[in-house]
């Protein structure tokens, strides 16, 4: 059966093809190349995606995946779809659909939303349930940086308190636009904002996310 990290991949990689390599994407000063080479080496370069939390490593990091966009651009695809390789923990599904789901999402909205003639995807209510899980399990540091209160609200009165003090920005929206909004993609978010004007404005550009 299909999980939802191997559906997201596989649009993802879909995605990146019909854009090609030299399209916008919402990643600041990333192309679609450049977005390709980081998902590859995230999961074929452990060596140097430490990179991402560790800041010893981020000139490696760097080097590694400027040497992957420089590959053709088919490949990149090709290795995207096809995954991992098979003596990797991320191969496992449970550990693809642990890593993965929500990072191929995400990407693939910034693929998407890079677009001028972007829609909102028809998600599937097990699909947004699982995105609000996860949300209520890291909004604590998806908002850690928030220098506002800030909590995060489904349109049935579900909240995660992504960050406390005062005053308090309440977001609401379906998961998969508050979880664009709290992985630092406010712009490009479908949700509505309410709290102190000068506040909300704080919040809109944040540094949130991991």
């Amino acid at each position: 059966m299909s999980t939802h990290a191997k559906r997201e991949r596989l649009l993802l990689a879909d995605l990146l093809e019909a854009a090609g390599p030299e399209a916008l994407t919402l990643c600041d000063g990333w192309k679609t190349r450049d977005l390709a080479a980081h998902v590859v080496v995230r999961e074929r370069r452990a060596d140097a995606a430490g990179g991402m939390v560790l800041g010893a490593l981020k000139a490696r990091l760097e080097r590694v995946q400027a040497e992957f966009a420089a590959k053709p651009y088919e490949e990149l695809i090709q290795l995207i779809r096809t995954g991992p390789p098979r003596f990797s923990p991320m191969s496992l599904k449970q550990i693809d659909e642990a890593a993965n789901t929500v990072e191929f999402f995400v990407h693939t909205e910034d693929v998407r939303r890079a677009q001028p003639d972007w829609t909102r995807r028809e998600l599937d209510p097990v699909f947004t349930d699982v995105l609000w899980s996860h949300i209520e399990k890291t909004a604590r540091l998806l908002g850690r940086r928030s220098p506002v209160g800030l909590v995060l609200r489904r349109p049935d009165g579900q909240t995660a308190v992504a960050h406390k003090g005062t005053p308090v920005v309440t977001v609401t929206g379906e998961p998969a636009e508050l979880l664009l909004f709290a992985y630092a993609r406010q712009n490009a978010a479908d949700v509505e904002l309410e709290g102190d004007k000068d506040a909300v404005e704080r919040v809109r550009t944040a540094e949130l996310g991991i």
